[in-house]
């Protein structure tokens, strides 16, 4: 009975070692493997962590990297390399690859009536095809009457029938359209060119600084101020006296820089000034200097060396028996005293305006003479709205103030 249970209990314990041999390595692998996952999770979860830092600091990096991208208001939706902002006056062919993009150009801009055709031609046969671009307002309607002449095909035509050149401008010169261009002549069609050059006239403007200037008027031209008449000056005159804001003749300044590094642009800002309704832009040329982008005693003045002749024709509006006037229609301003500090110009009215609407029954006959009265009158407006604006702009300082006496 006693050797039973003794073997009765060895056998039990022999089973419990066999047990624990068998479940001891078992648990064994069972911890390592749990302590080696443990630390591939610790260490993966680590990383996601850190991932995730990265991911969140991401928007806040690229919200301050683009929240300066610059793009106008409209054309936010559109990735930045794919936006044009600019254009040009370039024409481009139906077929074939585009036109290359040339070296900058210049544009000629001309009003023009079908009256002045040769002397038109004259004109822009000085400014070379490969440094200039060629645009014809045409006041009268006549297009395909200048078709004959050889450059014609390649230059812009716009018309409207009796609208000022600065009508056409304001229109048809948008700024971002002739931004590409380096200058801009704004012409009348009776100047003659004989000594006109003008590629010497830009490298005389550039090397003089010049953002507004005009070139000087010969001695045989209707000269409204003696500044602009060409005199015994080597080159250039750039002093313009502080009364007149800006160098100012009968066919008001006629070059305009346009493109700068800056991003400014002096014919944007004149365009600016630039009354919608006030289709002749007397009094314009007097507060022009405020365009100047600097100091307009510096970079706004005459070029001597190389100068025009005004004729001092009037097509538009004017009859067959009234081929000359005083003063050419949206030209520029009559002269006007220094001491003209500020204008007293009646207010805008109905009754004003019906004064002009309703022309006499001698005017009937004289277009000229109703031009004149309406071209007086919009100088009359021009000076009240800027009275206006200056009282109505708290903000605003007359940088040049400080230099009148």
């Amino acid at each position: 009975m006693k050797i039973s249970k003794f073997n009765s209990l060895l056998t039990d314990s022999t089973n419990k070692r066999s047990c624990m041999c068998t479940v001891l390595p078992a648990a064994i692998l069972l911890c390592t493997v749990f302590f080696m996952g443990s630390s591939f999770v610790s260490t993966n979860y680590k990383e996601r962590l850190s991932r995730l830092a990265v991911t969140d600091s991401a928007p806040a990096t690229v919200v301050e990297k683009c929240s300066n991208r610059c793009l106008p208001s409209g054309i936010e939706a559109l990735p930045k390399g794919i936006v044009s902002r600019t254009s040009n006056l370039e024409m481009q062919p139906l077929w074939g690859s585009p036109k290359k993009k040339r070296n900058t150009k210049s544009l000629l801009a001309l009003a023009v009536g079908i009256k002045q055709k040769e002397n038109v031609d004259k004109i822009v046969k000085k400014f070379p095809s490969s440094d200039f671009t060629v645009m014809l307002f045409h006041y009268d309607g006549f297009v395909d009457n200048w078709r004959d002449l050889q450059w014609s095909k390649s230059a812009l035509h716009v018309s409207a029938i009796n609208q000022t050149k600065w009508w056409f401008a304001k229109r048809f010169l948008h700024p971002d359209v002739v931004d590409e261009y380096g200058y801009i002549f704004l012409w009348d069609e009776d100047l003659g060119v004989e000594h006109f050059n003008p590629v010497r006239y830009l490298s005389i403007v550039k090397e003089e600084g010049l953002e507004i200037s005009q070139p000087a008027l010969d001695t045989r031209s209707i000269v409204h101020h003696p500044i602009t008449a060409r005199g015994s000056r080597s080159r250039t005159n750039v002093q313009i006296l502080w009364w007149w804001k800006v160098l100012s003749e009968q066919y008001g300044p006629s070059l305009y820089r346009v493109g700068r590094n800056d991003g400014s642009s002096v014919f944007k800002s004149s365009l600016a000034l630039c009354m919608n309704d006030l289709i002749h832009a007397w009094g314009l040329d007097m507060k022009l200097g405020y365009c100047a982008q600097g100091d307009r005693s510096k970079n706004v003045g005459v070029v001597d060396a190389e100068y025009v002749f005004h004729q001092g024709i009037a097509t538009l509006g004017a009859s067959d028996k009234n081929k000359t006037s005083e003063e050419a229609p949206g030209t520029g301003s009559p002269s006007r005293s220094p001491s003209d500090k500020r204008t007293p110009v009646p207010k805008e009215s109905p009754a004003n305006n019906d004064r002009l609407a309703v022309p006499s029954e001698h005017s009937q006959n004289d277009p000229r003479s109703l031009i004149r009265l309406r071209s007086h009158y919009e100088m009359e407006m021009f000076y009240q709205r800027w009275n206006d604006a200056v009282e109505g702009d708290e903000c605003w300082t007359d940088p040049y103030k400080k230099l009148e006496p």
